[in-house]
């Protein structure tokens, strides 16, 4: 008996694309309906940063003797320069670059490589794309439409800079805008490639994110070593461009020239990679089993996850807590002299010496920047569970809560470990007063906790709308960071877990708002706890 092949209709079978773009306006508008808060959230907060800052440094600045003291004791300061870039013009339009431009790439960088890995390699690993290319799309059309939401949302951020600095000149807000945008756009590239060469999203999102780390310490090195942004150092990283297009200190437009370049070979990398491979694959895959080591519990498993992540971000913290602990002296005389920048380190940090209050700031600072990690490392919880892995560890004899107990240990471990590791980098930077240091960084854990059994709880309640974590950890750090320079109203600081903390070591010691800050992280903790065990799994 023979059997023959069922016949395929034209009907049925999808139209072969005409071109290997096809369908990139579409993918473009799903893409930018599925962003439609993400967008608006990122460039937001980046230019409420920046454009908050000219009205604060109008009055801490505000003569012209000021300007030039301050320009003067950046030149001899290579530490702080290290941290903010050399200030290259004493104008209130070159005080915003100096002391926002930086920071504001980064954001640019970030939203930029969460963004194009979310629309690429997510997609790839949930199974979308798959469903996607089986019907008239071309090829290359989900890389183009998420490079396109890239170059989007850094456009949205640039109308915005423009529009909030051209008061303090046209040109100069014009070239502050564009190079802010080129960094995102530039990284929005390297995250494209990445995309291609790792097999996971997680992975690809933590390659650009070392790209990311090394680009800023090449401009910090490149900037303590000189005080006008010329070092080759500089040169080398995409942040030191950004730099040295010279917002308000007389605009270097060859300089975008670089943006445009790296742009364009990172895009056609990418596009190359992404039509050597096929769909799911990648040039760098995961290693094969048998797994080293012993991975007998549900802990050991989420701390074999994790840990890669953690390490990168441990040496993050130990090096910055270095930076800090090195500026700390310097900067605390520079900035003790001026009195509207004393006012807002006794609102960050509190009101004593200005030594102390420094450090209380950049523990603070650390703090804020650590549950970002909590956040990330529980919502780890989520992608384990949509992306099916999940669910085979579930099948077997472990329990929701002892599975999800694994991975909230590391969590919540990891953010302590975090803190000890900047605590002994302001050590080997301050050289002294090792409980002080240790008992200032350690001090943040109930507020960094708090965010974290948050995240649990919507996970646990709102599975699908456990991101709005992340909008709740970026508004704390916005209010951490902009709330005290631009001295926000008291009620609207008090939403932040932080404002409630004791200041050490610039303050004394208050149990009474820990021990409530750790009473509500139990609490959120159990019935983020509670949902997951009665809740369905998504997928």
């Amino acid at each position: 008996m023979t059997t023959t092949a069922p016949e395929l209709h034209p009907a049925s079978t999808p139209a072969a694309p005409a071109s290997t773009l096809t369908g990139t306006p579409a993918l473009l508008r799903f893409a930018l309906r599925r962003d439609r808060v993400q967008i608006p959230v990122w460039a937001g907060v980046n230019a409420l940063m920046v454009l908050s800052m000219p009205g604060t440094l109008q009055g801490l600045y505000a003569t012209a003797a000021e300007r030039a003291s301050l320009r003067a004791q950046l030149t001899v300061n290579a530490s702080l320069r290290a941290l903010t870039g050399p200030l290259l013009d004493d104008s209130v339009g070159g005080l915003t670059a100096w002391r926002a431009g930086v920071y504001a790439g980064l954001l640019a960088a970030a939203m930029s490589l969460l963004i194009v890995v979310r629309h690429t390699r997510d997609e790839e690993e949930s199974g979308r794309a798959e469903l996607l290319a089986s019907a008239a799309v071309g090829r290359r059309a989900p890389l183009t439409a998420a490079l396109l939401a890239a170059a989007v949302a850094n456009g949205v951020l640039a109308l915005l800079l423009v529009a909030g600095m051209a008061t303090y000149g046209a040109p100069g807000a014009l070239a502050l805008a564009l190079g802010v945008a080129g960094t995102g756009l530039v990284f929005a590239g390297v995250a494209a490639v990445a995309a291609q060469l790792t097999q996971s999203a997680r992975l690809a999102r933590g390659l650009t994110s070392a790209v990311l780390g090394a680009a800023f310490v090449l401009r910090a090195a490149g900037d303590s070593a000189r005080a006008d942004g010329s070092s080759a150092l500089t040169w080398l990283s995409p942040l030191g461009w950004q730099e040295n297009l010279r917002p308000y200190a007389g605009e270097r437009w060859w300089v975008l020239l670089l943006f445009g370049g790296a742009c364009a070979s990172l895009g056609a990398l990418a596009f190359t990679l992404a039509a050597r491979r096929d769909l799911g694959m990648s040039f760098l895959p995961t290693r094969p089993g048998p797994a080293r080591g012993r991975l007998g519990s549900a802990a050991a498993l989420a701390w074999r996850l994790q840990r890669g992540a953690l390490f990168g971000w441990g040496v993050g913290f130990f090096l910055a807590g270095v930076v800090y602990g090195g500026l700390t002296q310097g900067a605390a005389r520079m900035m003790g002299d001026n009195e509207g920048v004393r006012q807002i380190l006794e609102r960050m940090g509190g009101r004593a010496g200005a030594e102390d209050a420094f450090l209380a700031a950049m523990t603070g600072m650390l703090g804020l920047v650590a549950a970002l990690y909590i956040v990330s490392s529980v919502l780890r919880l989520a992608s384990e569970e949509t992306s099916g892995r999940a669910e085979p560890i579930l099948a077997c004899a472990v329990g929701r809560l002892r599975w999800a107990a694994g991975h909230l240990t590391v969590s919540f471990a990891g953010s302590a470990l975090l803190m000890l590791l900047a605590a002994l980098g302001l050590l080997a930077g301050y050289g002294h007063r090792p409980g002080t240091l240790l008992s200032a960084c350690l001090i943040q854990l109930p507020a960094i906790w708090t965010l974290g059994a948050l995240t649990v709880l919507l996970y646990g309640v709102l599975p699908r709308a456990a991101t709005i974590a992340w909008a709740a950890a970026g508004a704390t750090v916005l209010l951490g960071w902009v709330g005290p320079a631009v001295n926000a109203p008291r009620l609207l600081l008090d939403l932040s877990p932080y404002a409630h903390l004791p200041k050490l070591p610039a303050a004394p010691m208050e149990w009474t708002p820990v021990a409530a800050l750790l009473t509500l992280t139990i609490a959120l903790t159990c019935v983020g706890l509670t949902g997951i065990r009665r809740r369905d799994l998504t997928g």
